[in-house]
């Protein structure tokens, strides 16, 4: 008897808790300003220890790629140990690593210190992983997509006020200043989680022991594509992060090599992205989400983003940045309602105890597409000119649409 009651328990399905998810939403917050705030002066940061300047687009991609391969092969073990232990220890690690990795970056003083504070960010890098997975957990399964956009959406706030004030410290303290605000903000939050998370994963649903291939990338990577339910959802997420990790490692160079804009101004330009979050979960996707399915969703924003590279890589030909800025905003609109219906979607193929290896496997495909999409990316802009990445993020999107369209589920 007492045994069907434990599965029982387990498999109701969770009501959300206000004051885990203020918590969350508030990590979420600081999350978007932490990782957001460096993303004007890295190019600057960089410039200093490049004696060619065609080499510094390959630098600045490689610490982005850097990063990216430390997640591909922590964001599986952080997650495998989140279902085990919980989520609140490991979301704890994660943005302790990241404070530090904040720290040794702005630190500097030769490239290689600059590379050790990518890796120490990368290798804790599961906090984002780890979040989805807490909402996950602290919401009822039929309402998930809608809190996913919340999330996007508070993300949003902190992404427009990160690299506005990453570039505004910069321009008045020093480029290294934005990275020591982003250390001090992340161990706010730290701080604030020690006494205040509470635990989000019931004791009832963790994982009893963790198998070797859980802490296998590469195993983890063909488990979790061998979901039916998944596997072209994530082929699909794949071709777009490709791209997607490229425009984000190369913008800042893009903007000062085309526009020759200064820190203050691509941090405005980056805030873009985080405007459309703000504007499309709180105004559009509500409204989206009573008319079409989380597929369509899906859909909807990849053809949005192949709109936002077009125009984005017509700026570079034209050298005009108003086209610029618009394929900015186009593009933004469609990752901002791409990122929670996707979410969503990986979310509602799992059940509890597997929501840690699903969103792991989730990111560990996303970390993968990263390192691949900046070191294509940098490549190709210093090969075939500043418009390459952005015609790549067309042709690729356009290959996604077709994978994810032929998907019956």
């Amino acid at each position: 008897m007492s045994t069907l009651k434990t599965q029982h328990k387990s498999t109701i399905e969770p009501t959300t808790d206000k004051h885990a998810l203020i918590f969350g939403l508030i990590s979420v917050f600081l999350i978007g300003i932490g990782f957001s705030i460096i993303t004007p002066v890295i190019p600057f940061l960089v410039e200093p220890y490049v004696v060619h300047p065609n080499n510094q687009a390959i630098i600045v991609t490689l610490l982005i790629s850097v990063y990216a391969v430390c997640m591909f092969f922590s964001a599986p073990i952080l997650g495998a140990l989140s279902d085990r232990f919980g989520r609140r220890p490991l979301l704890l690690f994660s943005l302790l690593g990241a404070a530090i990795g904040f720290l040794v970056f702005g630190i500097g003083g030769s490239l290689w210190v600059l590379f050790a504070g990518r890796i120490i960010e990368g290798i804790t890098g599961g906090s984002i992983s780890t979040i989805f997975a807490y909402f996950a957990d602290i919401t009822p399964k039929e309402q998930r997509t809608k809190y996913f956009g919340w999330v996007s959406a508070i993300a949003g706030v902190g992404s427009v006020m990160g690299p506005t004030l990453g570039g505004l410290i910069a321009a008045k303290f020093g480029y290294a200043a934005p990275l020591y605000f982003g250390a001090i903000i992340t161990l706010l939050n730290v701080v604030y989680g020690f006494f205040f998370m509470p635990e989000s994963l019931n004791a009832s649903n963790r994982l009893k022991e963790i198998p070797f291939s859980r802490l296998n990338p590469f195993l983890q990577l063909f488990s979790v594509l061998s979901i039916k339910k998944l596997n072209r959802l994530l082929i699909a997420g794949f071709l777009l992060w490709i791209p997607s990790g490229s425009l984000q490692a190369i913008l800042s160079q893009f903007t000062i090599d085309t526009f020759n804009w200064k820190p203050a101004l691509i941090g405005l330009v980056f805030s873009i992205m985080g405007i459309q979050d703000i504007v499309s979960q709180g105004l559009i996707m509500p409204r989206l989400l009573r008319k079409l399915n989380d597929k369509k969703i899906v859909i909807l924003g990849m053809v949005s983003e192949v709109i936002g590279y077009g125009l984005i890589g017509l700026s570079a030909v034209c050298s005009f940045y108003p086209f610029f800025i618009i394929g900015m905003f186009i593009f933004g609109f469609g990752d901002s309602i791409f990122g929670p219906a996707f979410n969503g979607m990986v979310s509602k193929s799992a059940n509890a105890s597997e929501q840690g290896r699903v969103q792991g496997g989730s990111q560990s495909i996303q970390s993968l597409a990263r390192i691949i999409g900046p070191i294509i990316g940098g490549q190709l802009y210093v090969t075939l000119g500043s418009a390459a990445p952005a015609v790549m993020g067309v042709f690729l999107l356009i290959i996604a649409i077709t994978v994810l369209v032929k998907d019956r589920v």
